[in-house]
């Protein structure tokens, strides 16, 4: 089976930022061994799948159906050396082993929560086994155990938000072309926190004074504000995830996605509205083509 088409922000802190308890805990899950990259979607895939196929179905992943954490609930970790993380010289990140908490049942809780909030009564309905209101409560009361108030991933599906390119060096692109069914086939950046904070600023601030405050510029101010929740020696990654599957190796050699969100967020700060134009263009055909094979599939 085909790993999930999704792609990846992740944050991969220090054991010293988390609590006495869950830092133990999670000590122990990256001695136990940590996921690697191409087993995460999997794993997220086969916690939701069994939430589901339960009897009777569980609200979100990870708990009993009284909506208790389940006692045998694994917690699954990724880890990153923080050798592997180019920083600027006013960047430190560290001591490792940097973890990131795949934090599953709390970003179910948070979907669940957005898809509440944004659906019909009929849609509710027909989605959920108890009432919308106790569902809603049930998954603020998870949000709300959160160690720091935010999850460490983020996700999406077929394509990647480009103001996400902002945080990234473009020249420190990570790519193994592994066959495509391969796991160890990858694209991704990691970045110091410092530095994708400072990146996102700058790029909020050009943004947000050349097209205002919504669409990219509320992205970018969301995205800062989510940063702000961990560590300052952290690291950050973007990560293509499963959606190379669906490009060949000459199209990730040749993706200038990175490089043309910087080249757009300077043309802004410059006024050259004509190579905002050309830049939009090329990355508008490149992901349009990708989220496009959702409907072919």
């Amino acid at each position: 089976m085909p790993r999930p088409f999704s792609a990846y922000l992740r944050v991969y802190e220090p054991l010293s930022a988390f609590d006495a308890p869950l830092a133990a805990r999670l000590r122990q899950a990256v001695d136990d061994g940590p996921l690697s990259r191409a087993d995460a979607g999997d794993r997220e895939r086969e916690l939701w799948l069994r939430s589901q196929l339960a009897t009777p179905p569980r609200l979100l992943p990870g708990e009993l159906s009284d909506g208790r954490p389940a006692p045998n609930a694994p917690l699954d970790v990724m880890v990153l050396d923080p050798a592997e993380v180019p920083t600027s010289d006013s960047a430190t990140v560290g001591p490792g082993p940097l973890v990131c908490p795949l934090d599953v049942r709390a970003r179910s809780a948070a979907a669940l929560a957005g898809f509440l909030s944004t659906s019909s009564g009929v849609l509710k309905a027909a989605a959920l086994t108890i009432p919308a209101d106790i569902a809603r409560t049930r998954a603020g009361a998870v949000m709300a155990e959160l160690a720091g108030g935010a999850v460490h991933v983020v996700s999406t599906t077929w394509t990647v938000p480009l103001p996400w390119f902002s945080l990234v060096d473009p020249e420190s692109r990570h790519i193994i072309l592994a066959p495509r069914e391969h796991g160890e086939r990858q694209v991704a950046w990691r970045i110091a926190m410092a530095d994708a904070r400072r990146r996102v600023a700058r790029a909020h601030s050009v943004v947000r004074e050349s097209l205002g405050d919504n669409g990219p510029a509320r992205v970018l101010k969301d995205t800062g504000r989510w940063l702000e929740h961990f560590h300052p020696h952290s690291a950050v990654e973007l990560d293509y995830g499963g959606l190379v599957q669906l490009l060949d190796d000459q199209v990730l050699l040749e993706d200038t996605s990175a490089q043309d969100v910087h080249a757009i967020v300077d043309a802004m700060e410059a006024g050259n509205a004509d190579e905002v134009a050309s830049r939009y263009e090329q990355l508008r055909d490149f992901w349009g083509e990708l989220a496009g094979k959702e409907r072919l599939g």
